[in-house]
């Protein structure tokens, strides 16, 4: 288990790079320049040259490259070029916000999306499955960048219900969760469908059925305890995801994480923060790849990592 963990942290070291050097290649390639911005077009070419120069923008791109990484290598990010404040402090501050949200969103996918997958199954060919296989491609086709606004006019604007926007209390988090955790279940209950219908065809549930077991325990005790190395697969992979998809969450609600930071950093051209979201973002898509392959084997004794 040691060996296979250190293996895949290694592995780890290339993809970061790989993401690090795409990122700041396509960041130099934006239009746009982040001392005009500061500045403001109105500036002086006297004043522009000075604050390029005291950033290190007139400096070659490799040697930039070559910084960048050398302060990588480190644990130094680099310094916001908008606020002049440290980007891992930046991210630092912004990532529970973000992580509040990441588990909110994936606690609504699974309360909605196993049973809702298991009592599909179970209930196969029948007006459940067909309700509830509607509703999981209905999840799926709505995008989030839609159902986020048409939640904020029903229930914060013309019911008044919730917060519509900012980070408090719970009512500040239910609608930016249902958002961003409704595609998430939409996916995940048609997974878990597709696995449970899988198991509960195999000889060793036909054999418990015809033994006097009933079909609620056939159902959760053989099949869905079975069914769940691909449902737990989708649910780690979903989370890695769900940064990305934070992203346009958090700036529909105004919710003060690495997403919306992100997108406040792209708009500036901060260069510096936006290569440390990102990076942040991958590094969370790797671990949690890793942490679902380790859970494979506490789900199934017979994996073993050699």
């Amino acid at each position: 288990m040691g060996a296979f963990i250190l293996r895949r942290l290694l592995l780890t070291v290339p993809v970061l790079l790989g993401v690090a050097t795409l990122v700041f290649s396509l960041i130099h390639l934006v239009p746009g320049d982040p001392v005009q911005a500061m500045l403001g077009e109105g500036a002086a070419p006297a004043e522009v040259a000075q604050l390029r120069a005291r950033l290190g923008l007139d400096r070659p791109l490799h040697v930039q490259y070559e910084a960048f990484l050398g302060g990588l290598i480190q644990g130094d990010l680099g310094t916001s070029l908008r606020t002049n404040e440290p980007v891992t402090r930046a991210v630092a501050e912004r990532l529970p916000a973000t992580a509040e949200l990441a588990v909110a969103s994936m606690l609504v996918a699974v309360l909605v999306a196993i049973p809702l997958g298991v009592i599909a199954a179970a209930w196969r060919g029948t007006g459940v499955d067909y309700t509830a296989t509607t509703l999981a491609l209905l999840g799926i086709s709505i995008p989030n960048f839609w159902l986020g606004p048409l939640l904020a006019i029903v229930f914060a604007v013309q019911l008044g219900w919730l917060p519509v926007s900012g980070r408090g209390g719970l009512a500040h988090l239910i609608l930016p969760a249902i958002t961003l955790g409704a595609p998430l279940a939409a996916v995940l209950a048609r997974m878990t469908r597709a696995s449970v219908l899988e198991e509960l065809r195999e000889i060793y549930v036909l054999a418990a059925r015809a033994k006097g077991v009933s079909r609620t325990r056939a159902v959760l005790h053989h099949a869905f305890r079975n069914s769940l190395i691909p449902i737990v697969t989708i649910f780690g992979l979903q989370f890695g995801a769900v940064l990305t998809g934070a992203v346009i969450t958090e700036t529909i609600f105004a919710w003060p994480g690495v997403g919306r930071l992100l997108i406040q950093s792209i708009e500036f051209r901060d260069y510096p923060l936006v290569q440390g979201c990102i990076l942040l973002i991958a590094f969370t898509y790797v671990a949690a790849n890793l942490l679902t392959d380790l859970a494979y084997g506490l789900l199934d004794p017979r994996i073993r990592y050699d």
